[in-house]
């Protein structure tokens, strides 16, 4: 949800800022697109498919969480003389770091959770064990790099609750940064010339 967030909003910020400056947007020159989209296609697998992703055992699900980060952070790398594409590097790297210290699951404490689910459902989780298609349920205290686990949450207020990690909001201010920076065509012209021309 945040991704999304910051995707409308940096495209919009873009356009409003070319508009205002009498210049056609241009939108970011991304070389190899494609590997987004086989770096996405494990996590629409373990998240988004209709079936029951519980019944996926816990090796599968490792590995196409930690599969999915190294395909977006070569994608990052690829691309990093891009606006915005260090910053997103970092967030990449955040979840991979939490990620691979924490068994290959997003730790989410018991207290975060406790805004996502009833009660009922919490009480029944176990600490160590799953807690929906990417997390696992920790204490703390028993969490690797706690600061980057699933921890911040929307206001009360706001209809949609879902965590997200410090990785996460890394990741939402790169692809707004890289999408609200409309250039004109010669200054994108200029900048490949200056930073690109000779990786």
């Amino acid at each position: 949800m945040i991704l999304l967030f910051a995707l409308v909003a940096g495209l919009l910020t873009g356009l409003a800022l070319a508009f205002w400056r009498k210049h056609s947007y241009q939108p970011p020159e991304l070389q190899h697109l494609w590997l987004v989209f086989i770096a996405f296609l494990p996590q629409f697998i373990v998240v988004y498919l209709p079936a029951d992703h519980i019944s996926f055992p816990d090796w599968l699900v490792v590995l196409l969480l930690i599969s999915s980060q190294i395909g977006l952070l070569v994608f990052v790398w690829v691309n990093r003389c891009l606006p915005g594409m260090l910053v997103l590097l970092c967030g990449f790297a955040f979840n991979l770091t939490v990620m691979t210290a924490n068994g290959g699951f997003m730790p989410i404490s018991p207290q975060t959770a406790s805004r996502l689910v009833s009660e009922e459902t919490l009480q029944e989780a176990r600490p160590g064990s799953r807690f929906g298609a990417k997390d696992i349920l920790l204490p703390p205290e028993e969490t690797q790099f706690e600061w980057l686990a699933d921890r911040f949450l929307p206001p009360k207020w706001f209809p949609y609750q879902v965590a997200f990690s410090l990785g996460d909001v890394f990741i939402a201010i790169g692809v707004f940064w890289l999408l609200a920076r409309p250039r004109t065509r010669i200054k994108f012209i200029l900048n490949e010339v200056s930073t690109c021309s000779h990786h």
